[in-house]
């Protein structure tokens, strides 16, 4: 920095220098003045002052014999400028160090809490809406409570875990906690939403719910029979036949209530053995509605966006708009492949069984059609009954949906004997032209799209 230095001579003759002075294009600043500034604890001041430094240091080589010279001053001020430049890139960086990062921080958490809440909001809304429609809201106190602190679990999957709870009056009930990943609430909501008001004896009964923020419950009547999965695949014959068709006729009235018996039809999209629950006397009970849709009535196709469901029991048009359009059609196509299963007491799909019977329905058919009933199952004497369920589940898997029966329909062929039904037009998948090395290659591009 250039400084001069101001003598005054004194009575002596002696020249002593007075003071320090800074010297500016505009007016005389003292260093002591200068110093006061450079202290100042406000960042504000401070960058002033950094930068007042080189407009200073110009205004001294200005006011000095430096601007005599062209070329030098020039110089001078190439370098001044350059250094005030690289002053200025280290103060941004440390401002968005110090400044940018904890507002992007904020500005990120304050989106994720506006997104949580809006979704709390929709669902806090809608859980308002159904306070008077039956189902009693628990506080999560009250389902710790019930379950004693979650001791008993009864089984778990992807939507969370299930525990068994007691509530006054020694009613036990299956409370069902769902996982954080399904904080958007669709699922919950459609559960809710879709049996909150049903009350019918083939339909799990939902008891109640819990919704405090993002910890969520549904509390159903307990079923102590479990699912009927574990029952039709059991290597012993779990039921007669003839309460195989009471299990069959139970949920055939199940899902025709759900289509028509209720103000908006119900469409459960999960159709499956596993999802089908058994109470104390084995009467069967539609369970798990978290893929379920309400439609009007009236609606007799569905968005293409509706179109979910399990790898083996999911229709074609769910894949492949190709086949038809989404309805009520979709659960029959379901429920035909659980009467395959629970006729043959094995999976559809059986990677370990022979060759000409990995794909079951396939299988059924070229039997059925050859009037080979007694190969139809494993079981030493063949009843009726078998035939009938294997002949309906035909009709209810065929490739279009409008060569399908509706659900009252196949209700009407399963209350009526096995002498008035007519075998069904072959399904696509089923024939003898139909190679079983065909079937793993197609239903392998089924379960690649649908997932």
């Amino acid at each position: 920095m250039l400084c001069s230095l101001v003598a005054f001579s004194t009575s002596n003759g002696i020249v002593l220098p007075k003071k320090l002075f800074i010297f500016s294009p505009i007016h005389v600043i003292p260093c002591s003045d200068f110093h006061e500034q450079m202290s100042s604890s406000s960042i504000q001041n401070k960058i002033s002052v950094i930068f007042a430094i080189d407009v200073r240091f110009l205004g001294c080589v200005e006011n000095n014999s430096l601007s005599k010279y062209t070329k030098l001053y020039w110089a001078v001020l190439v370098i001044v400028s350059a250094i005030s430049i690289m002053k200025l890139i280290i103060v941004l960086a440390v401002l968005s160090r110090l400044v940018f990062a904890p507002l992007s921080v904020l500005i990120f958490l304050a989106y994720k809490y506006w997104q949580t809440k809006i979704s709390v909001d929709a669902v806090e809304r809608f859980l308002q809406m159904q306070l008077a429609l039956g189902p009693t809201r628990f506080a999560y106190t009250d389902i710790t409570a019930i379950t004693s602190h979650f001791r008993d679990k009864l089984g778990q999957g992807g939507y969370g875990s299930v525990y068994k709870g007691l509530l006054p009056g020694d009613v036990h009930v299956a409370i069902k906690m769902l996982v954080s990943s399904m904080s958007n609430g669709e699922e919950f909501i459609s559960e809710v939403s879709s049996i909150g008001s049903i009350n019918h004896v083939n339909v799990v009964r939902l008891v109640g719910f819990c919704s405090e923020e993002m910890r969520r419950a549904l509390v159903y009547e307990y079923m102590p029979h479990g699912s009927l999965e574990k029952y039709i695949f059991s290597p012993e014959k779990s039921f007669s036949w003839d309460k195989l068709n009471q299990i069959a006729l139970g949920i055939a009235r199940g899902i025709d209530y759900l289509h028509r018996g209720c103000d908006m039809q119900i469409l459960h999209f999960d159709i499956k053995p596993h999802n089908i629950l058994l109470d104390s006397d084995f009467t069967p009970k539609i369970a798990d509605f978290g893929l379920a849709k309400l439609y009007p009535r009236d609606n007799s196709f569905l968005p293409v966006s509706a179109a979910r469901g399990t790898v083996g029991y999911i229709a074609p048009e769910m894949v492949s708009r190709s086949f038809g359009a989404i309805s009520s059609k979709s659960d029959v196509y379901s429920f035909g492949m659980l009467l395959l299963e629970m006729a043959g007491g094995r999976r559809n799909v059986d990677p370990q069984a022979s060759r000409s019977q990995t794909y079951y329905p396939s299988w059924v058919y070229n039997q059925l059609s050859r009037q080979e009933v007694g190969g139809i199952s494993e079981a030493v004497s063949i009843h009726q009954v078998e035939r009938k369920l294997c002949v309906v589940a035909l009709w209810c898997i065929q490739m279009k949906p409008d060569d399908r029966p509706a659900m009252s329909e196949v209700l009407d062929m399963l209350e009526a004997g096995i002498n008035g039904l007519e075998m069904p037009p072959e399904p696509f998948f089923c024939g003898d032209e139909y190679a079983p090395a065909a079937d793993s290659s197609v239903l392998s591009e089924l379960s690649t799209l649908s997932e």
